[in-house]
């Protein structure tokens, strides 16, 4: 995720999410827009993964957990011309499922919590 906010390239992130993982979509989309390359996201945008809670395999077979998540101050628009949005710096709860895919674990689905 932080390669794709840095340079709007999400295909490797997509590529290791499950496609039917919206949320993994729609940070795409918004990232392939506005990211730290083209400018439109300035600041200290990075994800810093914290502690990691307990992961569960549930009976369909995928693994869910939560991370705690850490973001720094940053500005973002959409173009250009729109008005910067600014986001505080935060601590996130990134609550999500793997599903499993050949010999690896994929994303199949996540979701941010604020804390």
């Amino acid at each position: 995720m932080n390669y794709a906010s840095a340079t709007g390239n999400a295909a490797p992130m997509l590529g290791a999410s499950d496609p039917g993982c919206e949320n993994c979509k729609g940070y795409a989309d918004f990232v392939r827009k506005s990211n730290g390359a083209n400018g439109l996201m300035k600041g200290d945008y990075a994800e810093r993964v914290g502690e990691v809670a307990e992961l569960v395999q549930g009976e369909s077979g995928r693994v869910g957990g939560s991370a705690t998540i850490q973001v720094g101050l940053y500005v973002s628009r959409r173009t250009p011309t729109d008005t910067p949005f600014t986001s505080k710096a935060t601590t996130y709860t990134r609550e999500f499922a793997l599903s499993a895919r050949s010999a690896n674990w994929v994303m199949y689905e996540m979701k941010l919590v604020e804390r």
